[in-house]
């Protein structure tokens, strides 16, 4: 689960975030960090539109090379 230290220092930057959902690059969620609380994330994507995102996925710079996430 990503820190909030680490989603305030995303959210600051004002860079593009990846999550990282499953193994299929299409199921990303390319977007900024907004805020979040103890289970979720909000992501603004570039449309402006929102989406509530759980804080277990993989949260990554847009610009970094894609990590696919471990299945457990």
């Amino acid at each position: 689960m990503i820190s909030d230290d680490r989603l305030n220092e995303l959210r600051l930057s004002g860079e593009l975030v990846r999550v990282v959902r499953d193994g299929m690059e299409s199921n990303d969620i390319i977007g900024f960090v907004v805020a979040w609380d103890a289970e979720q994330v909000i992501i603004r994507r570039r449309n402006r539109r929102v989406v509530k995102l759980d804080r277990r996925y993989s949260y990554q710079l847009k610009k970094e090379p894609r990590v696919s996430p471990v299945e457990d």
